[in-house]
C-alpha cells in the first residue's frame, strides 16, 4: 500500500505545483529537499509563500518579488544585495501567517536572511493549504473575468469570532517598542486620504461602466444580460486581442484540470506530510539525547561536589531561619492588606450612591440594551438574505421591472438569484447606521477615559475640540481669522509651568 502511495506522491506534488500561478511555481524537487531540511530549498519556499500571500492580499496576480535572488546558484551573491528587501518580505510572510493564526513558534524564530528552516516553511505552506483553502482562493483570484462583476457582502462579519480562536503568539521585539502618537495620527490621516481616493476612483469606474452598458444595450446574444462587458467591448474594438484571451483561458483550463487531479491525489500528500512530522520528531529526540549526553559528560567530579556534614547542617539552619523570617513578613503583609480592605468596604457601605446618578446609570443601561436588542432582531430577520461573493453586474433600462442589479451567474441554467442594487444599498445603509452608533459609543468611552486621565495630571488644562463647522468656517481665507493657519482636530493640553 505504501509503495502505491509513494508512486503517486510525485504526481500529487506535480499537480499541486501546476495549480499554482505561473510566476510562483516551484520545482517538485523542492518539496523533497524541504522534508530533510535542506538549506537550498528554504529560499525557494520563502519566495513561494511571499508571492502567494502577496497575491491574496493584493487581490490578483502580480509579478513575484524575489527573496534572496532569482536562482539557487546565486543565493550567496544576491544575499548581500537583497538583504534589506528579503528581510522585509520575510517579515511580511510572518505577519500574514500570524494574522491567520499560525501558532508554531519555531517558524517565527527563523532567521530573516532566509537561509534556514525549509522544513518549517513546508509545514507552514501545508497549514495554509488546509486552513485558508489557499488553492481555491488563488483560483478564484486569478480566473479570467469576461463579465463585469461587483463584490457584494451583507452577511455578518465573523472576524471577531475567528480572532478568539487564534493562538496568541509573542510579538517580535521590533513590535514591542513604543510608537509616537503623532505617527499614528499621520497614519490615520493617510488612510483616510487613501479611502477618499479609492472612493473617487470607484465612482469614476461606475460612471464608465454605466456608459458602456447603456451604449451597448440590446447588442448581446444573451437576453438576460443584454449588453456587452468591458472585456467584450475591448474585443470588438481590438479583434487581435482574442489570442491573448484564448491563451489565458487555456492556462486557466489547465490549472483547473490540475486542481481536479490534486483533489484526487490529496490524501497521498497529507499522508506524506505525516512522515514529515515523524522526521521532525525524530530529529528533536536526537537533539535531546545529544544534549543529555553533553550534560552527563560535563558533570563535576565527585570530589568537588562533596561537602562535609557540618557545612550541610549549617546551610540547612541558615535556610530555615530565612524561611521563618520570610513567613513572618508575609503574615504581617497579609494582615495589613486585610485591614486596608476592611476599611475600604466600610467606607463604601457608608457612602450610598446618589439617586439621580443611579437613575441616570439605569437609563443609560436600558437604552444600550434596547439598542442591542434592536440590532439583534434586525440581524435575525435578515440572516436568511445574507449575501457574500462576486455577482455579475447587469444594467437594466427604465422600462424594465428592475434597475441596475447583480446576477449570480454560476451555471448556464436560467438565472434566478437576482438582487437589485437598491436592496443592497438599503442593507448597507442599515449596516452604516449600526456602525455609526457603535463608533459614537466608543468615542464616548474614549472621551470619559481621557477626562479621567486629565484629572490625574497636575498643571495641565484640557481644552475640548471645537466643532468641525466652526473650524471649517475659520479655515477659509480671511484677514481677521485667528484660525487661518491652525486647525484643531483633537484635544489640546496646555502645560502650566511655574
Amino acid at each position: 500500500m505504501w509503495r502505491g502511495r509513494a508512486g503517486a506522491l510525485p504526481a500529487a506534488i506535480g499537480a499541486l505545483c501546476r495549480v499554482l500561478p505561473p510566476g510562483s511555481r516551484p520545482a517538485p524537487e523542492t518539496f523533497r529537499l524541504a522534508k530533510f531540511d535542506r538549506p537550498e530549498a528554504s529560499l525557494q519556499i520563502w519566495r513561494l509563500l511571499y508571492s502567494l500571500l502577496k497575491q491574496i492580499h493584493d487581490g490578483g496576480w502580480t509579478e513575484p518579488d524575489t527573496i534572496g535572488g532569482s536562482c539557487v546558484e546565486d543565493d550567496e551573491r544576491n544575499m548581500s544585495e537583497h538583504a534589506g528587501s528579503s528581510g522585509t518580505q520575510i517579515r511580511f510572510v510572518k505577519s500574514v501567517l500570524r494574522y491567520h493564526g499560525y501558532g508554531r513558534p519555531e517558524f517565527y524564530q527563523l532567521p530573516s536572511d532566509g537561509s534556514q528552516g525549509s522544513r518549517e516553511l513546508l509545514l507552514a505552506f501545508s497549514w495554509l493549504l488546509n486552513r485558508i483553502s489557499l488553492l481555491e482562493r488563488l483560483l478564484t483570484l486569478n480566473r479570467v473575468k469576461i463579465g463585469d462583476e461587483a463584490s457584494v457582502c451583507t452577511c455578518e462579519d465573523n472576524l471577531s469570532n475567528s480572532w478568539k480562536d487564534r493562538t496568541e503568539i509573542a510579538l517580535e521585539p521590533c513590535l514591542k517598542r513604543e510608537v509616537d502618537v503623532r505617527y499614528l495620527q499621520w497614519l490615520t490621516g493617510r488612510l483616510r486620504f487613501q479611502w477618499r481616493s479609492l472612493h473617487v476612483d470607484h465612482q469614476e469606474q461606475c460612471k464608465l461602466l454605466h456608459k458602456i452598458h447603456s451604449y451597448t444595450s440590446g447588442c448581446h446574444m444573451d437576453q438576460t444580460i443584454g449588453h456587452f462587458s468591458v472585456t467584450e467591448t475591448n474585443l470588438i474594438r481590438q479583434p487581435d486581442s482574442y489570442k491573448q484571451l484564448l491563451q489565458l483561458l487555456e492556462s486557466e483550463t489547465s490549472r483547473l484540470e490540475a486542481f481536479l487531479e490534486w483533489k484526487r491525489l490529496e490524501p497521498v500528500y497529507w499522508h506524506w506530510m505525516e512522515t514529515v512530522l515523524d522526521t521532525l520528531d525524530e530529529d528533536a529526540n536526537t537533539f535531546k539525547s545529544e544534549d543529555v549526553c553533553k550534560e552527563k559528560n560535563t558533570l563535576p567530579n565527585a570530589n568537588l561536589c562533596c561537602h562535609s556534614a557540618s557545612n550541610i547542617i549549617g546551610e540547612i539552619d541558615k535556610l530555615t531561619k530565612d524561611l521563618v523570617t520570610l513567613g513572618d513578613g508575609l503574615h504581617e503583609l497579609v494582615n495589613c492588606k486585610k485591614s486596608a480592605w476592611y476599611e475600604k468596604v466600610k467606607s463604601r457601605e457608608r457612602t450610598l450612591p446618589d439617586e439621580r446618578e443611579f437613575c441616570a446609570a439605569v437609563r443609560t443601561i436600558t437604552e444600550a440594551v434596547k439598542l442591542k436588542l434592536s440590532d439583534l432582531k434586525y440581524h435575525c430577520a435578515h440572516k436568511k438574505n445574507g449575501m457574500h461573493g462576486l455577482y455579475r453586474l447587469v444594467f437594466k433600462d427604465k422600462c424594465s421591472a428592475s434597475k441596475t442589479g447583480f446576477l449570480s451567474s454560476v451555471s448556464k441554467e436560467p438565472i434566478t438569484n437576482v438582487v437589485n442594487a437598491t436592496e443592497v444599498i438599503s442593507e448597507l445603509q442599515m449596516e452604516e447606521g449600526t456602525l455609526k452608533r457603535e463608533l459614537k459609543r466608543l468615542q464616548e468611552e474614549c472621551r470619559h477615559k481621557l477626562d479621567e486621565i486629565a484629572e490625574g495630571l497636575v498643571g495641565v488644562i484640557c481644552i475640548p475640540p471645537m466643532k468641525r463647522d466652526y473650524i471649517r468656517s475659520c479655515s477659509e481665507p480671511a484677514q481677521d481669522c485667528p484660525f487661518q493657519q491652525q486647525r484643531v482636530h483633537g484635544r489640546v493640553f496646555l502645560m502650566l509651568q511655574s
